[in-house]
């Protein structure tokens, strides 16, 4: 049984570049929900406090299917869609979770 992967973190754009980037990864993780049985959660969203930053979360069953994410036609469109925008910093990371429980 592999281990479920969450990878977590954020990005920072040129203000100007940031809700242009965010309209691409809004469709990039629609396509990523509904063609990639291996994603369980694709979530990128604005910081409300910082017009740079926006914050990544997402969940897969396994890294073979983070790997094959990347190669995807919807990412190398949006790869070449998001040419020309000016990213200030990144903070991600893959983190393999082994188990995990409810919060109810």
């Amino acid at each position: 049984m592999s281990e479920e992967i969450i990878v977590a973190g954020w990005m920072d754009y040129e203000p100007a570049d940031r809700d242009t980037m965010l309209g691409h990864l809004v469709e990039v993780g629609k396509r990523t929900r509904e063609e990639e049985p291996g994603c369980l959660d694709y979530a990128m969203t604005a910081d409300p406090t910082d017009d740079r930053r926006i914050r990544v979360f997402e969940r897969w069953v396994s890294q073979q299917a983070l790997d094959e994410h990347f190669t995807t036609a919807h990412i190398k469109d949006f790869r070449a869609a998001v040419t020309g925008l000016t990213r200030l910093g990144v903070s991600m990371e893959i983190f393999s979770i082994g188990a995990s429980r409810s919060m109810r």
